[in-house]
């Protein structure tokens, strides 16, 4: 009986130690850089190494601040008139990847925000709604990065 309850107990120790070699134990950014964050006019893409990784997907999310700039033009299309600008929002995007791109620990990735909707519907921010709001720009601040694997958060950045 103690032989059995002795197996039973190596055999967990093992399944836990197998099972924690799969996860990640101290993600972090390849190389002495961080990310690199691009302001693509609508959208923001950061991209970077990660490495440190346990098998399993992974999932990068980014978020940024983001005062949009828009334009009013008027129906007959012939005047655009300076106008007030939305407000500032948040700007989100996440990338899963696929476990069976890491290498020893090791992957890149690149993940880019969703670009706002454009033209704005009813051009709440033009003298009325018979104008069209179109945002051409928008101006990124505060980017961060969070990276996800197994369900858990295993870096954030800044």
């Amino acid at each position: 009986m103690t032989r059995r309850i002795f197996a039973a107990l190596a055999l967990a120790l093992a399944i836990t130690m197998v099972g924690s070699a799969a996860l990640a134990s101290n993600v972090h950014f390849k190389g002495k850089s961080g990310p690199t964050f691009r302001d693509n006019g609508l959208t923001l893409t950061a991209t970077g190494a990660l490495t440190g990784l346990g098998n399993g997907d992974v999932t990068v999310t980014i978020n940024a601040d983001g005062q949009p700039i828009a334009t009013c033009t008027n129906p007959s299309g012939a005047n655009q008139p300076p106008g007030q600008n939305p407000a500032k929002a948040t700007f989100s995007g996440s990338v899963v990847i696929d476990a069976s791109l890491i290498k020893n620990g090791n992957v890149a990735f690149s993940v880019t925000t969703v670009a706002p909707k454009t033209p704005i519907p009813g051009a709440p921010d033009c003298p009325n709604s018979r104008w069209t709001e179109t945002i051409v720009d928008v101006v990124f601040s505060s980017p961060s990065l969070t990276v996800s694997q197994g369900g858990a958060v295993v870096l954030s950045y800044p």
